[in-house]
């Protein structure tokens, strides 16, 4: 598979996933959950930012449709247009409520087929594929397999190093696996960090120190591009007047509110460390006579409406205050919006003030830059992003976070030098328009985007010579599917076969082609190369219970997911050695969904026998009988006829566009239903009972010239057939 030839170099479309989150395009509820942070802020103003390049002409920003009545229905929206070339498409994925990311892993393949649809209904594929976290990084890898796009992946906050700074503060493993499912976040994280074209790093110390701590990573692929910040909203005081109601909102908290503000911005989850700075500051007595403490963790109603892991967070800080006696001096509003942000940096920094971030681990630190575009110095943790940030703008100091003592040793030594707090605040100001502009970050971008689709392209024209897709229609774009088995159905009569297959090539942008077999993929790969037969675009193999992409074999991940239901291998294993007459076929015929056996037809017990066995032991499987030798033990989901059905809903194609080719038994069910079907000349008896039925045609001509035959009697899709079909001139 490929994207379609580009000949507008400078007319680049990109496709943005960002999964999890409350995502639209303006007053974004920053803070509302634990998935609606900077991540949610920052894959909304990079599509603006690229939308406005020249080289670009159209980002759409992918994300889940949720439907409840207590958010707004503005996520309900199917498509959102944003600004230009830029749209926010909303797809359904899972339960229609809002659900956190850690639950949304069941649900993504369903994000992948639906992708897949909305891409068809367009009729146009992305140059690019670029993802965000890890969820989005499962989904952008199936598309990039799956229609041979390049993939850049942004990881924002890893899990290794997430999980690894979790276990440092006390928390225990079993506890923290269960609320955040590193164990499957970190292994689909090393799949997207192997597979990925780019990864986009907004620091060194990301590369060297959170990456390296996986097996797969690869520095050369890794890019530099900081994050930008929006300078026209956070920008200093100079003399317009801080918003009267918003300061009314903060000071009615304290009772001294004109002393320097230590302000802190950031969700209610664990990793914030938000109980640390409450500690650093109720723990130090000069502290509290120099300054007040604003923290702002989200947007509340009611505390008993957040969910468990932020309730227990707000909790705590509310107590932790009380244990402290901090009343008067700390403000902790509840309704603190994104439009009131801007503000409230001036504020601060009006009042001579201070920003913190204690978070246990921060991979960039983007309030750190909106801090520092509005003269406010800042105090953030000595790993990842700070690191960078403090280098390049000058304007803060870094501690160790996970010290209490730490913060506040900062904290007192930055509010204790006036003449150092200014030149801080200056420093700030002018080196985030240096370094940290969308501007700068999009020039970058481009750059090593359009290096990386000019490799692209190349790589794809030398692929595309040893495939039948010319690269014209991938599958997402072709109207018809030609499905074959390979033995005794495609191969068999040579002259025929490249009639055929020189058809298909003539034919490949509106119509594609599969072999659906009960060999091995690399037996299935190894015999169409024998036969020079160039590779499909789709081999259903091992009876069904694989589907894998050519040219270069990428396998189909979610119909694995799919077929992997009530399969236990070892136990159908375990049960059918008690029956006579089967003996398994050699390893290599041995597959992670599929059993295979020599039958002897008059030993084995019928079929029906084995499967009230099978029953009674609570065990779930298909047995397929074929060519009066072979039995064969699958999923209860796999089967030639239900992988057809699986690749109709996933590529959005509708069964009748389907024809499928076969030959025996294992053939019967991919074709009975509503594909059009064509059984070849030399087919074996077991697919006689078919006879008769409106969509099977059998064919008097054998092997491909059978299949031929069958074209011509469905006129499918009206293309123009090398020959009329000889009818009786193929004999086995």
């Amino acid at each position: 598979m490929a994207n379609q030839p580009n000949d507008r170099e400078n007319s680049i479309y990109i496709l943005m996933i960002s999964v999890h989150g409350l995502i639209r395009s303006h007053d974004m509820e920053l803070g509302r959950d634990a998935d609606t942070g900077g991540q949610t802020k920052y894959v909304v103003e990079l599509t603006k930012a690229l939308a406005k390049h020249h080289q670009v002409e159209k980002v759409d920003l992918l994300t889940r449709l949720i439907e409840e009545p207590l958010l707004s229905s503005e996520y309900l929206q199917s498509e959102e247009v944003i600004e230009g070339g830029a749209r926010i498409i909303r797809l359904p994925c899972g339960p229609k409520k809002y659900i956190r990311k850690e639950m949304l892993w069941p649900h993504l393949d369903q994000m992948v087929d639906k992708c897949l649809h909305f891409l068809r209904q367009q009729g146009r594929l992305p140059d690019l594929i670029h993802s965000h976290y890890a969820d989005a990084g499962y989904v952008g890898k199936q598309l990039s397999t799956l229609l041979g796009i390049p993939l850049v992946h942004t990881g924002h906050s890893l899990g290794r190093p997430k999980q690894s700074r979790l276990l440092a503060s006390g928390r225990k493993k079993g506890a923290i696996e269960r609320q955040f499912n590193f164990e499957h976040r970190i292994a689909v994280e090393e799949e997207v960090i192997q597979y990925a074209s780019m990864v986009v790093t907004s620091t060194r110390q990301e590369i060297d120190e959170q990456y390296a701590m996986y097996r797969n990573h690869a520095p050369q692929r890794c890019t530099i591009i900081p994050p930008g910040t929006d300078t026209s909203r956070f920008s200093p005081l100079g003399r317009k007047k801080i918003n009267p109601l918003l300061e009314a909102r903060i000071d009615r908290f304290l009772h001294q509110p004109n002393k320097p503000m230590i302000l802190s911005i950031s969700r209610p989850v664990l990793r914030k460390n938000l109980k640390g700075l409450v500690a650093a500051y109720g723990e130090n007595k000069q502290l509290q006579e120099k300054a007040n403490l604003v923290i702002v963790a989200g947007v509340r109603e009611d505390i008993r409406d957040l969910e468990e892991s932020q309730q227990a967070v707000m909790n705590d800080l509310l107590l932790d205050i009380d244990r402290y006696d901090l009343w008067g001096k700390v403000a902790i509003p509840k309704h603190v919006t994104q439009e009131d942000m801007p503000e409230l940096y001036r504020l601060a920094a009006h009042r001579q003030g201070i920003f913190v971030n204690p978070a246990m681990t921060e991979p960039f630190g983007l309030t750190l830059i909106e801090a520092a575009a509005s003269g406010l110095p800042f105090i953030a943790p000595d790993d990842g992003g700070p690191r960078d940030i403090v280098a390049n703008c000058h304007n803060g100091l870094l501690a160790n976070t996970l010290q209490s003592d730490d913060i506040a040793a900062a904290m007192n030594q930055m509010l204790s030098n006036k003449k150092q707090w200014k030149t801080w605040a200056k420093n700030g100001i002018l080196n985030v328009k240096r370094h940290y502009s969308w501007d700068a970050h999009v020039t970058k971008y481009m750059k090593e985007v359009s290096q990386l689709l000019h490799r692209n392209r190349k790589r794809m024209r030398r692929q595309h010579a040893m495939a039948f897709n010319t690269g014209k229609s991938p599958i997402p774009l072709v109207k018809m599917m030609l499905i074959s088995d390979i033995d005794n159905t495609l191969i068999g009569d040579k002259k025929k076969l490249e009639e055929l297959t020189s058809w298909l090539r003539q034919n490949s942008s509106t119509l594609g082609f599969g072999v659906a077999t009960g060999r091995s993929l690399e037996s299935a790969v190894n015999i169409l190369k024998k036969h020079r037969v160039p590779l499909p675009s789709i081999l259903i193999t091992s009876v069904g219970s694989e589907i894998n992409y050519g040219p270069e074999l990428f396998p189909d991940i979610g119909w694995a997911n799919h077929i992997r239901h009530l399969w236990r291998r070892d136990d159908l294993a375990k049960a059918m050695s008690i029956f006579p007459g089967l003996e398994l076929q050699a390893q290599e015929n041995q597959r992670e969904f599929k059993l295979s056996y020599i039958a002897t037809p008059d030993k084995m017990p019928p079929l029906e026998k084995m499967y009230r066995h099978l029953r009674k032991l609570k065990l779930h499987a298909q047995l397929i009988y074929s060519h009066n030798e072979f039995l064969d033990i699958l999923p209860i989901r796999a089967s030639k006829g239900h992988a057809i059905r699986y690749l109709a809903y996933k590529w959005g194609l509708s069964l009748q566009s389907f024809l499928v080719a076969g030959d025996s038994g294992n053939d019967s069910e991919m074709l009975v239903g509503d594909t059009l079907a064509v059984v070849v000349g030399n087919h074996s008896s077991e697919l006689e009972p078919l006879r008769g039925l409106e969509q099977v045609y059998f064919a008097q001509n054998y092997y491909a010239a059978g299949i031929l035959e069958g074209l011509d009697h469905y006129g499918f899709g009206g293309f123009n057939l090398p020959s009329k079909k000889e009818k009786g001139s193929n004999h086995v």
